[in-house]
């Protein structure tokens, strides 16, 4: 199945990327764009050295249904403060358990509230 007509002047990488995507199912697709929005997410492209100044979270609540990949969102969103590089592996590799072993969505999802949590108590604990 190709899902995404052919481009020309793409890089290898890009093509490649296109490939994987059209083959994926539709959870699949959407766990792809999460983890590409969380990695993009992670640098702002400011480049800016100024001290840091210790930020508060947004209130989000969390829904009563919601996928592992929109909490990562609304997670990311409350905590936009934390550097993403630091949730990575973690975030990673919860999402993957959940999609590759079929771990309970509930308890990721309560999981990855620890996790962002701890984060942020360590980044307070740092200012």
């Amino acid at each position: 199945m190709q899902f995404v007509p052919k481009q020309r002047n793409l890089s290898t990488d890009q093509r490649q990327l296109l490939d994987l995507f059209g083959g994926l199912d539709v959870q699949g697709r959407e766990t792809l764009l999460a983890f590409a929005q969380f990695l993009a997410a992670r640098d702002d492209g400011s480049g800016s050295s100024q001290e840091k100044v210790a930020q508060e979270p947004k209130r989000i609540d969390r829904p009563e249904q919601e996928s592992v990949v929109k909490a990562i969102k609304r997670l990311s969103a409350t905590y936009y403060m934390l550097e993403r590089e630091q949730l990575l592996d973690q975030t990673s590799s919860l999402m993957m358990s959940h999609v590759m072993q079929g771990r309970d969505a509930v308890s990721v999802i309560d999981e990855l509230e620890v996790i962002f949590s701890e984060h942020y108590q360590r980044y307070l604990e740092s200012e």
